[in-house]
């Protein structure tokens, strides 16, 4: 029995009817491959149709979560929504990071409120709460950060605040995965693959990182989800999830260069001239309004340097989460995913 097998008759449950905000990305086609595999019936709402959804029996919705108006057919009917769509990275505009971030989630909770939603999951980020500082052991009592170093930090704070706001009406659970990763990936594992020949090791290669492999990250998706519909007591309530493996950063880079069969990162860079670099860079690309991401900024920097890792003990005590996979299991899994798509470590 694989691993989505035993989750799903882990958990039977009477089928509801499930939206994934984002269901064609990378977390959020993860969370709706294992609402079908419990047996589920799931809507995905993107922008983009996409075939392998449609072969699950998918029913898709393509709207964008900025166009209130355009959100009804994806609402009726639902009992349960995961948001996980967002703008992610580093650079940008911070009107479009407001746009889908912000706006784009007030739009789901009034969507929600509208049709009588019975919970929301709700993906946020442990950026929220990072501030330049070293975190080690983090848990949900930090506060949250008034030191922004992106628009997607900015607006990630925004919007994980008003929904938590929400839970006087609506049944919510927020969940902060930390750095998602593995087969499929879209974001984290391209970024490092396709920059191996340029990275530089920022700081002394001492701080801890933990991270969440991306079938574990959609599992407590669906726990958060059962428990809120069990416990409406849970409403408002905000958790880190990881791996609970905590490793120097620079150790998980060059494993998973190594996953793509590619060299280890051997150049080193103080904290205090990346972030130098990153400045510069920032106020060059913004002057010429640049729209590529400049190499190195402020924000990467500091989290290329710091320890960043946080206690799940709230998630297992709460949500019955316990990680799955291990970072070992994970990159094997990685590594096979890679070696059947030669364009990803071009």
């Amino acid at each position: 029995m694989n691993m989505i097998e035993s989750m799903a008759s882990e958990n039977v449950r009477a089928p509801i009817t499930a939206l994934v905000t984002g269901g064609g990305g990378f977390l959020g086609g993860a969370i709706v491959r294992q609402l079908v595999q419990c047996g589920h019936v799931v809507k995905s709402l993107s922008r983009t149709f996409y075939p392998w959804l449609k072969d699950l029996g998918v029913e898709q919705i393509r709207a964008d979560v900025r166009h209130a108006e355009k959100l009804t057919a994806a609402y009726r009917n639902v009992d349960v929504v995961f948001h996980t769509a967002a703008k992610a990275g580093v650079w940008g505009s911070y009107r479009e990071y407001f746009e889908v971030n912000v706006e784009g989630t007030r739009n789901v909770l009034a969507a929600c409120r509208r049709y009588g939603v019975k919970g929301l999951v709700h993906t946020s980020s442990p950026c929220v709460v990072f501030d330049g500082c070293d975190i080690q052991g983090g848990d949900e009592t930090l506060p949250y950060t008034e030191h922004f170093l992106s628009a997607y930090q900015q607006t990630k704070t925004i919007a994980e605040r008003e929904v938590l706001a929400a839970a006087d009406d609506l049944a919510v659970i927020v969940l902060r995965p930390h750095l998602i990763w593995g087969p499929g990936d879209n974001h984290l594992v391209p970024r490092i693959i396709q920059r191996a020949h340029r990275l530089v090791q920022v700081g002394d290669g001492s701080n801890l990182v933990d991270t969440t492999y991306i079938d574990d990250a959609a599992w407590a998706h669906l726990l958060a989800m059962q428990r809120l519909m069990t416990n409406r007591g849970l409403s408002g309530r905000v958790y880190f999830i990881t791996q609970a493996e905590p490793l120097p950063l620079w150790e998980m880079i060059n494993r998973i260069l190594r996953a793509a069969g590619k060299g280890t990162v051997k150049r080193r860079m103080s904290r205090r001239s990346a972030k130098m670099i990153g400045a510069a860079l920032e106020t060059l690309y913004g002057l010429l309004k640049l729209q590529s991401e400049p190499a190195m900024t402020r924000f990467v920097a500091e989290e290329l340097a710091t320890a960043h890792w946080f206690d799940i003990g709230a998630a297992r005590r709460d949500l019955g989460y316990h990680p799955r996979v291990s970072i070992q299991q994970g990159l094997d899994h990685l590594a096979a995913w890679l070696a059947q798509k030669p364009e990803q470590i071009q």
